[in-house]
């Protein structure tokens, strides 16, 4: 039985990409939310275990792009952890 669980990070668009990028390198998320300063989504970006780089590479650019515009912004990470049966 899998259990998901959310975090998250508020940090500067300046920050953005390389977060998004250490969170995927991670290898634990199953999708990544980013978050204006309103608290509005800007875009999900779902993973899969084993997502090659080429795929996820649009993505990246946009987050790229997104950091740019944001000053602010909260990253939202959805995680699965196997939970142990009794």
């Amino acid at each position: 039985m899998k259990k998901e669980w959310k975090e998250e990070f508020r940090v500067s668009g300046e920050d953005l990409l390389a977060r998004v990028k250490a969170l995927i390198h991670e290898g634990n998320a199953t999708k990544i939310i980013i978050k204006n300063e309103s608290g509005h989504s800007v875009i999900e970006i779902p993973l899969t275990i084993g997502a090659a780089s080429a795929i996820l590479a649009p993505a990246l650019t946009a987050v790229g792009a997104i950091a740019a515009l944001l000053t602010k912004c909260t990253i939202v990470v959805i995680r699965e952890e196997e939970k142990p049966e009794p």
